[in-house]
């Protein structure tokens, strides 16, 4: 269930964040090998004060639309996370007409255990999303097992004092 954070400056189309999106969502589906229907994209457009770089960084000029994406998963090699990179630079100018140089990317790797959806069900053996068949299979995942029969979430009286939210219908169930 990876989620991708995208960071841009306003005024971009909803036709350029649909294909920079496709182009992000082709790669982790080619690379990670995640299922088709896992996909979250979250786009942040900033204006040019709250985008705040440097013309030249690393020695490369960048442009107005320099993209800073930030990709959360589980984790994986270095040497599929340069596949995935690789991947991402290519379909983003193939698909996106983004420039290699506007392209910055940030893994985010967290452990398998603190992802969770209704209806995800995790493969004990893998740690993985139970749909994904080409995956990594470590010799030892520590509490992986107990994933896979959804969270273990406290019972409502077990919940300490404080702020009730409301639910659906407006009752804080207290």
């Amino acid at each position: 269930m990876p989620l991708i954070s995208i960071s841009l400056r306003t005024g971009t189309t909803p036709e350029y964040r649909r294909l920079v999106s496709e182009a992000l969502h082709a790669s982790m589906v080619d690379v990670l090998k995640i299922p088709q229907d896992d996909q979250f994209h979250v786009f942040h457009e900033v204006t040019d004060d709250n985008f705040v770089m440097q013309p030249v960084v690393f020695g490369i000029p960048r442009s107005r639309r320099t993209l800073f994406i930030q990709l959360s998963f589980n984790e994986r090699s270095a040497e599929q996370k340069a596949e995935l990179f690789r991947a991402i630079v290519d379909n983003l100018r193939l698909r996106a007409g983004v420039p290699e140089e506007d392209v910055m990317l940030m893994a985010v790797e967290t452990a398998r255990e603190n992802w969770w959806a209704a209806g995800r069900v995790v493969d004990p053996a893998t740690g993985y999303d139970e749909r994904m068949t080409d995956v990594p299979h470590p010799p030892h995942l520590p509490d992986a097992a107990h994933l896979s029969d959804g969270p273990h979430l406290p019972d409502a009286a077990q919940l300490p004092d404080g702020p009730h939210l409301p639910d659906a219908r407006g009752h804080s169930g207290r």
